[in-house]
Parts: C-alpha cells; structure tokens; sequence
C-alpha cells in the first residue's frame, strides 16, 4: 500500500515538474548563449509560441500541445530548420504530456547543456545549428532502450508524416 502511494506521488511530481520550468519563471534571451541568429532575426522567422520556446527556453503545458499524443509514423523536424532530429521509432509515452523520445536520430544535431534555471539543474537540449532551446534530457527513460528520456517541446519541432 505505501509503495502504490509512493509511486502515484512520484508519478503526479514527474508530471507536474517533468520538463517545465516553474510558472513566471522563463528563461529570457541569455546574450552569452551562441545562436546562429539573433532574437530580433528569429522574432521574424518563428511564430510567437516557437519564439516564447526556443529562444526563451520556454515550455509548453503538459498534455496541451501537438505531438504529445501522436502515434503516427514520420519524423520530427526542428521548427527553425527542417533539419530531422527525433524519429517516431524512438518516441515513447512516459506520461509526463511531452512528446519524449528514448534519443536523437543524429546525437551531432543536438547538444546537451546544463541549465540551472527554475531552481534546479537539469539537462538543457539545444539544437547545435542554431542553439535554440528543444526541451530537456532525463536518465528516467525505459532501461531497455538507454533509459533516456528526452522531453522535447512541440513547439520546437514539426512533424512529417511517413
């Protein structure tokens, strides 16, 4: 009985905090951090809810955005690029309400960054091209596939249909 609640407290904490960062809490425009344009350039080309994500490291609400839920076959593409950098081979439900995927198609299109932002330190993914924000990776993934979870932002990425 007091593992059930256990794991249902734990379940309801990588919900609610899985890739979020803390309401009013977002990462503004960091001048250190190198993207291959600046926020002004981007500002034209990316729609606000891709700008608010991925170039103020923003994140999106669980469960209320466009692939968290998608079982189709295809690719997901960078919403900035088109570049090809999640599968829907390697995309799982981990019931956090982002679309999480167990790796990248190509580990030299992203790069792993540590973020201290919301209070904590997590992973941050960042496309390498352009250093825009995706989402964040966990070690909390299924162990048989690398026990990864990368936690990415639908908003982020496009997807193509196979």
């Amino acid at each position: 009985m007091k593992k059930s609640i256990l794991a249902l407290i734990m379940l309801a904490v990588v919900t609610a905090f899985g890739c979020q960062q803390s309401s009013g809490q977002v990462k503004k425009y960091d001048p250190k951090r190198k993207m291959s344009k600046t926020p002004a350039e981007w500002k034209k080309i990316l729609t606000p809810n891709q700008y608010y994500i991925m170039v103020e490291s923003g994140t999106e609400p669980p469960f209320r955005n466009a692939y968290h839920d998608n079982h189709e076959k295809g690719v997901y593409v960078s919403a900035a690029t088109g570049e090809v950098l999640f599968s829907s081979e390697d995309k799982f439900d981990s019931g956090t309400g982002w679309p999480s995927f167990v790796k990248a198609v190509d580990a030299k299109k992203i790069e792993i960054v540590q973020d201290n932002s919301a209070g904590m330190t997590r992973d941050e993914v960042i496309e390498r091209s352009t250093g825009l924000h995706l989402g964040h990776v966990f070690d909390d993934g299924p162990a048989e596939r690398g026990g990864k979870r990368f936690c990415m932002n639908s908003g982020a990425l496009k997807f193509i249909k196979k």
